[in-house]
């Protein structure tokens, strides 16, 4: 009876309530397991791969071969003087920063004018139109639009002389080459970014607006002033995906054009997979991409620095 009442009034133990370290213990293994799955799907698919490609790249490999030259950082040293990679690099730079800049104007334009509709189900059927073409896989898009391209019986060049104008060259003049790919990419992915944008403009509070109004605030002013400011966050996040996103485009380069015409369209994503596996130049295509990782890399980072916010509403 007497340890019973001992045990019963020592401190930390109270009859009737619940051991919490011991919640706590099992709260977390729910937690790891719960996320096991996933941290080895990333482990098998991504962070093997990058660490599989570090060490290929300070070697001379040939997947052919039965033997890999160690070679140290000439891989690395070879880029600094390889034409086509720096020209890879100033193709993808550009691709990059004129789609993403017209992707981020156009889906912020729409998604303004689709959030005004004040019918609900023909927003919801403009949402749906502008979203279907990020759908479609992305090669049957590619093969599409390169008909469409077709310098002798394109849709593009059909209508231009009609018009009574030239046809244009659109994939094999290095004028239009790279614009035309734009395009085509702009129409396949505009939708996802528009209906991330009508998401963060469905969350900023109508009391802004309201206030806004009642100080005399024209509708200019009320998506500079406070649009554009609430929206901060879902731009920073439309920005990042978009721009990792773009760095990586390689399929509607490798359809539509193969990089020409005179290496005009050939980004770097395009350029390591014909050192990897049409060169068979496994090691250099590895230093290649472990340079592209650290560029994405820092590029995002900046991002997230530059976009960072403070404030909560």
């Amino acid at each position: 009876m007497k340890h019973d009442a001992a045990a019963s009034s020592s401190p930390g133990i109270v009859p009737g309530t619940p051991n919490r370290r011991g919640e706590k213990g099992r709260g977390r293994w729910f937690i790891y397991l719960s996320l096991a799955p996933i941290l080895l799907l990333f482990g098998v698919f991504a962070f093997i791969p990058i660490g599989w490609s570090l060490g290929l790249s300070v070697f001379k490999y040939n997947p052919l071969s039965a033997s890999a030259l160690f070679v140290g950082a000439d891989n690395y040293i070879r880029m600094l003087g390889d034409s086509i990679f720096i020209k890879s690099l100033w193709v993808t730079f550009k691709f990059v920063v004129i789609a993403v800049a017209v992707n981020i104007l156009i889906t912020l334009m729409f998604a303004v004018a689709i959030q005004r509709i004040r019918t609900g189900w023909l927003r919801n059927l403009m949402r749906t139109v502008f979203f279907l073409p990020t759908i479609a896989p992305l090669a049957g898009t590619a093969i599409v639009w390169s008909t469409m391209f077709n310098y002798n019986h394109g849709l593009f060049n059909i209508v231009l002389t009609q018009l009574h104008m030239a046809p244009v060259q659109w994939l094999s003049d290095p004028h239009y080459a790279l614009y035309s790919v734009i395009l085509m990419t702009l129409w396949a992915d505009i939708g996802y970014n528009i209906v991330l944008f009508i998401a963060g403009l469905d969350s900023i509070p109508d009391m802004y607006y309201e206030a806004a109004i009642l100080d005399g605030a024209s509708r200019w002013h009320s998506f500079w002033h406070v649009t554009l400011p609430l929206l901060r966050r879902t731009m920073l996040f439309v920005s990042v995906t978009t721009v990792v996103s773009y760095f990586q485009a390689f399929a509607q380069f490798q359809i539509m054009t193969k990089g020409e015409p005179f290496n005009e369209t050939r980004v770097l994503a395009l350029h390591i997979y014909e050192q990897a596996f049409s060169n068979s130049n496994m090691g250099y295509a590895s230093a290649m991409a472990t340079v592209f990782l650290i560029i994405i890399l820092v590029v995002t980072l900046l991002q997230l620095k530059l976009g960072r916010t403070e404030w909560e509403y």
